[in-house]
């Protein structure tokens, strides 16, 4: 611990007695003012970058017909889970049938055509191996059965697409996931490829999708490319509960957006408990990024005037000064200092309230650890891909 000079002027003044002439002229302002300082702190930083996210579906569609009709039977309700290949709807499928029938009975008949002129053209080719038939006819008769052949074809075609139709009565899922609430109920008339019946969404994994800028990306990008990296990526919900598994890096956006200069991100979640839901806001925090030879004072010495943030320094003639900084990124109980302040200035952080240049002061130096002051979150979250605790 260092004691300034104006302590021991304090205590000589005090040994030389109340009544002394010196001290009987001192004012109230001119005794010195017990302080607490802390050096200014400079090492590589932590740093936490924080952002306001949203929770959106990793994937999300609309279920819908393959083919006109009335909904005649619903097998679920909104907001429940399916999964892939499950049963969701039924389409009125008499017409459907109707069609299979009539495809079959025009296929039927024309095979039976096919059949007729295949005899046609076996006689005629007999026939015009005696020379009693013209080539001619034997080439129109051979120009018959093929196409009776298409029209078998197109009629098996036809019939295909009656089967086709009637299977797309049955409405299934296209994919495993949770329902919204919008499924619609039985009598709706579905329209083909333009009706939506229900909307499906991937719920675990979930994307936390936001913003950053560029000087941001650049950050995170490099960081995250670093072998020995810390970097992680948590979320804190709206109720202030940290969320228990943490993120990763997802999606890029391919540019940065010309109206906010920013680039949109997505991280993805795991989300078995089905805690997290599409739609709502969660604040992203990113650690693990280092800011090196960063000058740090404590939230603690920081006040607040007229929009402006202060401290007070401990100069080393013993009386105060009043510094205007700027601030950076918060880190646990520290604040980033970008301007104002050199690595050899003392702190008060406690001691002083009243902003005063020139302030006699009696500074008692004290450390982080005197003072509690940490880098550290409180918290405990798991990782992305295992539940083991961090």
């Amino acid at each position: 611990m260092r004691i300034f000079p104006a302590i021991i002027l304090a205590v000589s003044l005090l040994l030389a007695g109340c009544g002394g002439e010196d001290a009987e002229n001192l004012t109230p302002e001119e005794y010195p003012t017990k302080v607490k300082a802390i050096k200014v702190l400079t090492t590589d930083a932590p740093i936490t970058l924080s952002y306001s996210g949203q929770v959106i579906d990793r994937d999300e569609m609309q279920v819908q017909s393959k083919v006109n009709g009335t909904v005649v039977e619903k097998y679920i309700k909104g907001g429940q889970d399916v999964v892939e290949g499950q049963i969701l709807f039924k389409i009125d499928d008499r017409q459907y049938q109707s069609a299979v029938l009539q495809a079959e009975a025009n296929l039927a008949k024309s095979k039976t055509a096919l059949a007729k002129e295949r005899v046609n053209l076996q006689r005629d080719e007999e026939l015009w191996q005696e020379n009693a038939v013209s080539e001619q006819k034997l080439v129109n008769q051979r120009a018959a059965v093929e196409s009776q052949k298409s029209e078998v074809e197109a009629n098996e075609a036809l019939l295909q697409k009656a089967k086709d139709d009637l299977a797309d009565t049955i409405v299934y899922a296209p994919m495993s996931g949770r329902l919204g609430i919008d499924d619609v109920p039985v009598g709706t008339l579905a329209n083909a490829g333009s009706t939506p019946l229900a909307t499906i969404g991937i719920v675990d994994p979930v994307y936390v999708q936001f913003a950053v800028s560029e000087q941001e990306y650049l950050r995170i990008e490099r960081e995250e490319d670093r072998p020995s990296s810390s970097f992680k990526i948590s979320l804190t919900l709206a109720d202030g509960s940290k969320y228990p598994y943490f993120g990763e890096l997802a999606e890029y956006d391919r540019t940065m957006g010309n109206a906010t200069g920013t680039l949109t991100i997505r991280t993805i979640f795991r989300n078995p408990e089905r805690l997290l839901v599409p739609g709502m806001y969660a604040r992203v925090e990113i650690t693990g990024i280092t800011m090196p030879n960063a000058m740090l004072v404590p939230e603690r010495a920081l006040q607040q005037l007229l929009g402006e943030t202060l401290v007070i320094v401990a100069q080393s003639d013993n009386k105060s000064a009043v510094r205007k900084i700027e601030l950076g990124e918060k880190i646990g109980s520290y604040y980033v200092v970008k301007s104002g302040l050199k690595a050899d200035d003392w702190i008060v952080v406690e001691g002083l309230t009243n902003l005063r240049d020139g302030m006699p002061l009696e500074v008692t130096q004290v450390t982080a650890k005197d003072m509690g002051f940490s880098f550290k979150p409180s918290g405990e979250i798991f990782d992305v891909q295992q539940n083991a605790t961090k």
